[in-house]
C-alpha cells in the first residue's frame, strides 16, 4: 500500500516548516519523501475543495524538485527550509506556472519567478501549487473567482477570507506547511482568523513584491500564513531583505520590542455587527494581553477616515490603474462584483488624488505621533465572520464590514499580525491582530509569542469533511428544563444537552401569573442574579420552528451566562410581570418548584 493510499482527508493535521526542515537535514526522512506525503494530502482534501487550487506541480515535477534537495542536503547544504512544501496565492509569479489574478483571460505565463519565491526555493522550499483568490486580490472573502469559491476549513457553510483564500485553506487543511498570499487591505489577515492561522503580514518593503501582480502598488505587500509564529519567523528569515529591482523595497530595519502599551479601540467605538460572541472573545483577548502589559484606550476615528480613503477616495484609482488594460479591452472578464469596485477609480482626477495624499499625510502624523504613547495595536481582526449564502446576498457591505479594522494599515505603514483569539460556536476563528509601526515586525512576533502562552486557547476544532449542521445554543429556564412539562419540545428535535450553567449577576426571574402549565419570566435588570438555565444545541431549522411555538408574553431573545458568553434564550415583555412573583432569590424555576412541593 503507498502513502497516497494510506491518507484520508479524516486525518489530516497541519504541519511544521521549522520541523521538516530540521528532520531533512538531519536525514530523518527526506524530501522526496515529504513531496509524497503532500501529494497524499493534496490529493485526499481534493473530495472536499478542490477549488483551493489554481494550478498545480506535476507529480514528476515535484518529486524532480524534491530530489534535487535531497541532492544539496547530501553535499552538504544545511537548508533552512529544506523539503518545506508550500503555496503560492496566483497572483504572484512563479517560474513554470500561470499567474492567473483569477481571471482566465489575464492569463500569462512568467519567464522568471518572484523574488520571494526564488529566495523560498533557494532556501529549499517545494512549491506545490497556485492558490485561488478573489479576482485581481479586491475582496476580503474568496468568492469573487471564477475557480470557485474556496469555504472555511473548519465549516463550510462560511467564507474562507479573502482575498489569500486559498492559501489559507491549505495550511489550515495541513496540505501545505506555509503559503504565501497579498494584503492590501486586510487580504492576508482576515483568512488568518477565520481559519485559526498565523498571518504574517510585514512592514511595507520588507518583502520585494517584484513578481506581483499589482492590487495597489504603493500599498502591496506579500504576506505569509503558518500554523504558529516560529514559522512565521523562519519564512521572514529567508525572503526579508532589500531588493534593488522592486522601487518600493527597503534596507532591512528591526525596532526593539517596547514596553508593551497596547493601544485598543475605545469601547463605544467597537463594532461587532450584531456579533456578540466577538465581542465577549476579544474581551477575553484583552484580558490575556493585560498580563502583558498595559491597555490604553485610543480613538478610532482617525484610522476610519484613513481607511475610507482606499475604496470611497482617491487610492480605488491605483486599482483601477492596475487593471486599466483589462478593463479597456475585455470588461466581460472581470467579475462583476470586482468591476463595481474598480471602475469608478477611473472618475478619479488629479485634484481629488492629491487632496487625499494630503489627508493621509495628516493622518499618518496623528497615527505617528500615538507611538510615544503606546507600543503596539490590538485590534479584532473581524467583527464577525459571514457564510457563503450572505455574501451573495450583499457583496460589497458585508465585504466592506470585515475591511472595518484592517483596511487603514497600510495606508498608514504599519505592519500587522494576525493571531488565533478564541473559536466560535460555529467552528470558524476569531483573531486579533497586533499593529505596530513600520520596522516592527519582530517585535510583534514576539509579543504574539507571550500572547498565546498566555491565551491558553482551546485545541482547534475538527475540518469540516461534509458540511457541518449548522446549530444554535439554547439557554432554557423553566418549562423546558430536563424532566420538566415541556422538555419534549427539545427532545422532539433532537437537542442536544450542553450543560448547565448560570446566567450573568443581572436577570430577575418571576413565576408568572395564570400560566399552564406554569412558566417563569426571565427579565434583564442590573441590580439582578444569576438564574440557574439548561442550554441546548439545536439545528437551525429545529430551532426555527421551535421558536415559532414560543407564545406570548414569553419570546426569544440573547441572554448572558456567567463567563460573558452568549447564547439564545427565553426573554419576557413586560405584560408578562402582571401579577408575576419576584423568585429570584431562589436561583432558579427548580428550586421554585421544590418550595411549591
Amino acid at each position: 500500500m503507498t502513502v497516497l493510499d494510506r491518507r484520508s482527508a479524516a486525518d489530516l493535521g497541519r504541519r511544521s516548516a521549522t520541523a521538516i526542515a530540521a528532520a531533512v537535514n538531519d536525514g530523518r526522512t527526506t524530501a522526496v519523501e515529504v513531496a509524497e506525503e503532500t501529494l497524499a494530502r493534496v490529493i485526499a482534501y481534493d473530495a472536499i475543495q478542490p477549488q483551493i487550487w489554481i494550478s498545480r506541480a506535476t507529480r514528476e515535477d515535484l518529486l524532480a524538485a524534491a530530489r534535487a534537495i535531497d541532492a544539496r542536503v547530501a553535499a552538504g547544504e544545511d537548508l533552512p527550509l529544506a523539503g518545506v512544501p508550500f503555496a503560492v496565492k496566483d497572483n504572484i509569479d512563479v517560474a513554470g506556472f500561470e499567474t492567473t489574478a483569477a481571471c482566465p483571460a489575464f492569463a500569462y505565463r512568467p519567464e522568471t519567478s518572484s523574488d520571494v519565491i526564488e529566495r523560498l526555493t533557494a532556501a529549499g522550499a517545494l512549491c506545490v501549487g497556485k492558490t485561488n483568490l478573489d479576482q485581481f486580490a479586491t475582496g476580503l472573502v474568496g468568492t469573487r473567482s471564477p475557480y470557485g469559491i474556496p469555504r472555511n476549513a473548519y465549516n463550510l457553510a462560511y467564507v474562507s477570507g479573502g482575498s489569500s483564500s486559498g492559501s489559507s485553506v491549505a495550511v489550515a487543511a495541513g496540505l501545505v506547511a506555509f503559503a504565501l498570499g497579498t494584503d492590501t487591505a486586510g487580504s492576508g489577515r482576515v483568512p488568518a482568523a477565520f481559519n485559526h492561522l498565523i498571518g504574517f503580514k510585514p512592514s511595507k518593503g520588507r518583502w520585494s513584491t517584484r513578481g506581483l501582480v499589482p492590487a495597489c502598488r504603493t500599498l502591496d505587500c506579500i504576506t505569509v500564513f503558518t500554523d504558529d509564529t516560529t514559522d512565521a519567523r523562519l519564512v521572514d528569515q529567508v525572503v526579508a531583505g532589500f531588493d534593488p529591482a522592486d522601487a518600493y523595497s527597503k534596507p532591512l530595519a528591526d525596532r526593539p520590542r517596547g514596553h508593551a502599551r497596547i493601544g485598543v479601540p475605545r469601547r463605544d467605538q467597537r463594532n461587532w455587527f450584531g456579533d456578540a460572541e466577538s465581542e465577549f472573545l476579544y474581551d477575553r483577548a484583552l484580558e490575556r494581553l493585560a498580563t502583558l502589559g498595559e491597555i490604553v484606550e485610543i480613538d478610532l476615528a482617525p484610522f476610519q477616515e484613513a481607511a475610507l480613503l482606499l475604496y470611497g477616495g482617491p487610492w480605488v484609482a491605483e486599482r483601477t490603474a492596475a487593471m486599466a488594460d483589462i478593463l479597456a479591452n475585455d470588461p466581460d472578464a472581470i467579475d462583476p462584483t470586482v468591476r463595481t469596485v474598480v471602475e469608478p477609480g477611473a472618475d478619479v482626477g488629479a485634484v481629488a488624488l492629491f487632496n487625499g495624499i494630503y489627508r493621509l499625510a495628516d493622518l499618518k502624523r496623528h497615527a505617528d505621533t500615538l507611538w510615544t504613547s503606546v507600543d503596539m495595536f490590538a485590534f479584532p481582526t473581524t467583527g464577525t465572520a459571514y457564510r457563503v449564502a450572505e455574501l451573495a446576498a450583499a457583496p460589497v457591505a458585508l465585504n466592506s464590514n470585515l475591511g472595518f479594522y484592517t483596511n487603514f494599515v497600510n495606508l498608514l505603514d504599519m505592519a500587522a499580525l494576525a493571531v488565533p483569539a478564541g473559536i466560535r460556536a460555529n467552528a470558524t476563528g476569531f483573531g486579533i491582530t497586533l499593529i505596530g509601526p513600520a520596522d516592527s515586525d519582530r517585535a510583534l512576533l514576539d509579543t504574539a509569542n507571550a500572547y498565546l502562552s498566555a491565551a491558553d486557547l482551546p485545541s482547534l476544532p475538527t475540518l469540516d469533511l461534509e458540511g457541518k449542521m449548522q446549530t444554535v445554543k439554547l439557554a432554557v429556564v423553566g418549562a423546558h428544563l430536563k424532566d420538566m412539562p415541556l422538555h419534549w419540545q427539545l427532545t422532539s428535535r433532537e437537542a442536544t444537552f450542553v450543560g448547565a450553567y448560570e446566567t450573568a449577576p443581572s436577570y430577575k426571574l418571576y413565576a408568572m401569573a395564570d400560566s399552564v402549565p406554569p412558566k417563569p419570566a426571565l427579565v434583564h435588570s442590573e441590580d439582578g442574579s444569576s438564574i440557574a438555565v439548561e442550554v441546548y444545541e439545536l439545528g437551525v431549522a429545529e430551532f426555527g420552528s421551535f421558536v415559532v411555538e414560543v407564545p406570548a408574553p414569553l419570546a426569544i431573545g440573547t441572554v448572558t451566562l456567567a463567563d460573558g458568553s452568549s447564547v439564545k434564550g427565553f426573554v419576557a415583555e413586560p405584560r408578562a410581570m402582571t401579577g408575576a412573583e419576584d423568585i429570584t432569590g431562589l436561583g432558579g424555576w427548580r428550586a421554585y418548584i421544590a418550595s411549591r412541593a
